[in-house]
């Protein structure tokens, strides 16, 4: 089964549950599809006072779905769509939506779904969540875009030991770094978020959707301050040339015949 992301609308909060049995919710490229246009959907509901992101089954989302990858990941034009057009697409309609974004994570929150949670507002995460990107040991680097994301998320610190060592971090780290607004026991999550969503949702709409506005361009969110375009789209252009490396196909072959890779 690959995955699906579920979208449900109770009065004004919208639920957004990442689901892939099996796969620790890991993001297939039909669910980045679905992504986008639920939050595309979503921008146009004026009622909306607030999204809540999460996943399914105890964990938010692993990464990727890994056992597409050979499909597309070594032909530079594919691999560069996939990054630019189909995750930056979706990673984008969530930046863009104007109303506030919570991610409540448990368990997994790895590569696209470190991503995912990066582009949440607030985010209140269980002891027992666990954040990285070790994609390095698949042979291939974060995108220009989506590194930019996670480095304004967070911070500098973080995202080294993320990328050059493959660091997984525990979530008492990311609240002190200051990606996590807050860290409860797993089994208080619920309950907590849905405090945080009752704050959100008490306050005026109008007001929130104009900070929203304000917040991208005075926080300098990806993308949005023309120069840092600028500087992204000029790494954008050499960003993909690795699709058929050695080290590339290397290290996706070892994680899907589950062995270590050899570079």
């Amino acid at each position: 089964m690959a995955g699906d992301i579920v979208f449900a609308s109770r009065g004004a909060v919208a639920t957004v549950t990442l689901q892939s049995p099996g796969r620790f919710n890991a993001m297939s490229l039909d669910m980045w599809r679905q992504l986008r246009a639920g939050f595309e959907r979503l921008a146009g509901d004026a009622a909306l006072r607030c999204v809540v992101v999460a996943g399914a089954d105890a964990h938010f989302c692993a990464g990727g779905n890994i056992a597409e990858y050979p499909q597309f990941r070594f032909d530079e034009a594919q691999l560069r769509d996939f990054h630019e057009g189909l995750v930056w697409g979706a990673l984008q309609a969530m930046l863009a939506c104007d109303v506030p974004l919570l991610a409540r994570i448990e368990g997994n929150c790895m590569g696209a779904g470190l991503e995912i949670a990066s582009c949440c507002d607030i985010r209140i995460a269980g002891q027992s969540a666990r954040f990285g990107a070790p994609i390095a040991r698949l042979g291939f680097p974060m995108a220009p875009r989506e590194l930019d994301l996670v480095l304004q998320a967070t911070g500098a610190s973080a995202a080294r030991a993320i990328l050059l060592e493959a660091e997984v971090l525990d979530a008492q780290r990311m609240w002190q770094l200051g990606f996590l607004n807050q860290v409860v026991d797993d089994a208080e999550l619920p309950a907590q978020s849905d405090l945080h969503l009752q704050r959100i949702c008490a306050l005026a709409p109008q007001a929130a959707r104009m900070h929203k506005r304000m917040l991208r361009v005075l926080a300098g969110a990806p993308s949005a301050v023309p120069g840092r375009q600028s500087l992204l789209d000029a790494l954008a252009a050499d960003a993909y040339g690795y699709a058929d490396s050695a080290e590339h196909r290397e290290g996706i072959a070892a994680f899907i015949a589950k062995r270590k890779p050899a570079f």
